[in-house]
């Protein structure tokens, strides 16, 4: 394996495991565990830069000039890329929006 297929597989396993992050922070932030929830996110963050990396490689060449034959496999990457970016969005909001309902939570349970 190498040049294009290469780097899209490379592209899939980092975003995949930065996805699997986020899936966890929102589990843990569930949980009131916002702290690690955070954590996650965060080293999510640092896997899925991999990635993106990656897939910087390809843009920089097309600019270059060095034309990318589009294959599914690219697709796949580029899909996978973007749904990881865009619950590293979501999974940042859930644990705002569960930290807020603990904290609420707590307030209402000491009033009671």
């Amino acid at each position: 394996m190498e040049g294009l297929e290469l780097i899209c597989f490379k592209i899939i396993s980092a975003v995949g495991t930065a996805r699997s992050m986020y899936v966890e922070a929102i589990t843990l932030a569930k949980q009131g565990k916002s702290k690690e929830a955070r954590q996650q996110i965060n080293e999510g963050e640092i896997v899925f830069a991999e990635g993106h990396a990656e897939h910087a490689k390809i843009i920089t060449n097309e600019a270059n000039g060095i034309k990318t034959e589009i294959n599914l496999l690219l697709m796949h990457a580029e899909d996978q890329l973007m749904s990881a970016e865009t619950l590293r969005i979501i999974a940042a909001e859930f644990v705002d929006v569960y930290e807020e309902m603990q904290e609420l939570k707590g307030t209402k349970e000491g009033i009671e």
